[in-house]
């Protein structure tokens, strides 16, 4: 297969590579065999070698073993950025377990239906958690283990106590992780993630980045900030162990911490979301030498505007490479190249072994010419295998090998792609397409705006309208009708949002993403209550 985008890609990375039949764990024996050494983990004071860290994840795969943890048992993980997310992790993926991501955040009524859906009869977390355990219906099938009691029992057993069976399982076949999305279009639900799944995304990352960039293995630190129960932290830390690269973690991201951690470790890969570079850009002490530690900086999870990257490479001499991915996706399909042409506001190209269209949105069968907006596909290795116990949504999702994103796209003579927006999230004004991340870009070049998320809201005459929900800069201020007259000057009058909000923050998930589906059905709320 040979398409456009293959002409951009950096020199020596081929369109296709050979992905090994490979387990997770795989990746940690390996390794600790190439890199016993060299430092794996470091959290706050913690550190760990890859020999150590592989020896504290053996003891543990036998304390759960001991306890009567099965092969295909899934195991709900429900622990924030630390040493013993990643030690569980690897744990459970040597017995050849399936982890259920939680966000520790969730309460009582979010964790009951994950437990529910996903049949889970084991839960690790941490000894505060166990109270919103209780109150769920599943509190009596599970067996609660603290990640401190984990940790401290096995630590007296040698090499000949850890006796453990023969990992066998088919990568392709085997789900890894159950990763729940974040049920923006209805209820949650659970995409399978084999081993094969998340392997493919290893390799491919590693061959399109880190032979492009002449990255160390070992010898690179990653920044992890971005959560590990979300599919773009775990993919990234992933990435990190199969280096041999040393991965630097926080369990909450707070900026004052995070410029410190940066200051004394010099971290050289930092995989973030948007509203940890727009933090970063707005500390008022952060300088350029203070990043100059980075060779790479990504984006994941949600677009990050175009004048937010401009700004970022002004003020912090930084270039951050936008891609794309999903859950569905283990999660990168596409990533701007690290070398060769950079295109801000794409997401750049399709990655080895991937294969991406635009499909018109009515039936999703005929591929539209270069420029014109249709929905996104992808098809590659990384494509999950479906939806858990759902194979109406898996019908719907995966059709003739092809993932349909819901993602309104469009891509260029390059082949480089463009997402206009989400197929849910698009606004239907007086007959008018209005897409809000286009009305974004335009609102993030006010000086004085921080964060804005752009949705419709009902209208009785227009059909729907357009809102804008911005949050302002510290110490900045400006009226609406200065915010809207800056709109008209650069929007057609259609697309500039007819009312304003201005807020202390906007609501988010646990990565960070700006959650508008929560602003949509406030504004809905808002309209019924007006109509009544």
């Amino acid at each position: 297969m040979t398409r456009t985008w293959h002409d951009f890609y950096p020199k020596g990375t081929p369109a296709e590579i050979d992905i090994p039949l490979l387990s997770l764990y795989g990746l940690l024996e390996r390794s600790s065999r190439y890199y016993p050494t060299c430092k794996a983990v470091i959290d706050g004071e913690r550190e760990m070698t890859y020999m150590e860290l592989k020896g504290a994840t053996d003891r543990v795969a036998v304390n759960l073993y001991n306890r009567g943890f099965q092969k295909d048992d899934r195991i709900a993980i429900m622990l924030p950025n630390c040493l013993e997310y990643i030690i569980a992790y690897y744990a459970i993926h040597r017995l050849g377990g399936v982890v259920v991501q939680v966000n520790p955040l969730y309460q009582s009524s979010e964790l009951d239906y994950i437990l529910r859906d996903s049949e889970a009869n084991w839960f690790i977390g941490r000894e505060e958690q166990r109270e919103k355990l209780v109150l769920t219906s599943f509190s009596e099938r599970l067996t609660f283990i603290s990640a401190e009691q984990l940790m401290e029992t096995g630590t007296d057993l040698t090499t000949e106590d850890m006796d453990l069976p023969a990992l066998a399982i088919d990568p392709k076949e085997a789900v890894a992780v159950l990763q729940y999305t974040g049920g923006t279009t209805g209820k949650s639900k659970g995409v399978m993630l084999t081993h094969f799944n998340l392997i493919s995304n290893v390799y491919q990352d590693f061959a399109f980045t880190a032979n492009a960039l002449q990255l160390q293995s070992p010898g690179e630190r990653m920044l992890g900030l971005t959560p590990l129960f979300h599919v773009f932290g775990n993919g990234r830390l992933n990435s990190a162990i199969y280096a041999g690269s040393t991965y630097i973690t926080l369990e909450k991201f707070e900026i004052n911490k995070v410029v410190d951690l940066i200051r004394k470790h010099r971290p050289t890969i930092f995989p973030g979301v948007p509203t940890m570079y727009i933090a970063l850009l707005n500390h008022p002490d952060l300088t350029a030498d203070d990043l100059s530690c980075f060779k790479y900086c990504s984006c994941g999870s949600a677009p990050l505007p175009i004048e937010i990257i401009h700004q970022f490479e002004r003020k912090l001499r930084v270039t951050i490479l936008e891609g794309f991915g999903m859950s569905e996706t283990s999660p990168t399909t596409h990533r701007n190249p690290v070398i060769g042409q950079k295109k801000p506001g794409s997401i750049g190209i399709p990655y080895p072994n991937t294969d991406a269209k635009i499909v018109e949105l009515k039936i999703g069968i005929d591929e539209l010419p270069t420029g014109e907006i249709g929905e996104l596909i992808i098809k590659g290795p990384q494509v999950m295998k479906g939806y858990w116990k759902n194979p109406e949504e898996t019908a719907t999702a995966l059709r003739d090998g092809w993932l349909y994103t819901g993602d309104i796209a469009t891509m260029d003579e390059n082949g480089y792609f463009y997402i206009v927006g989400r197929k849910k999230d698009m606004i239907i004004a007086s007959g008018y397409n209005v897409y809000p991340i286009e009305v974004e870009d335009i609102i993030y070049q006010h000086p004085a705006v921080k964060e804005t998320c752009v949705f419709g809201v009902p209208d009785s005459y227009r059909g729907e309208t357009v809102k804008a929900a911005i949050v302002l800069k510290k110490g900045k201020s400006v009226s609406e009708q200065e915010i809207r007259e800056f709109c008209v000057k650069r929007l057609a009058r259609y697309k500039v949002p007819r009312s304003f909000e201005f807020r202390e923050q906007l609501p988010k998930s646990a990565v960070g993403k700006i959650l508008r589906r929560i602003l949509m059905e406030e504004g809905t709320e808002n309209y019924t209550v007006g109509e009544r």
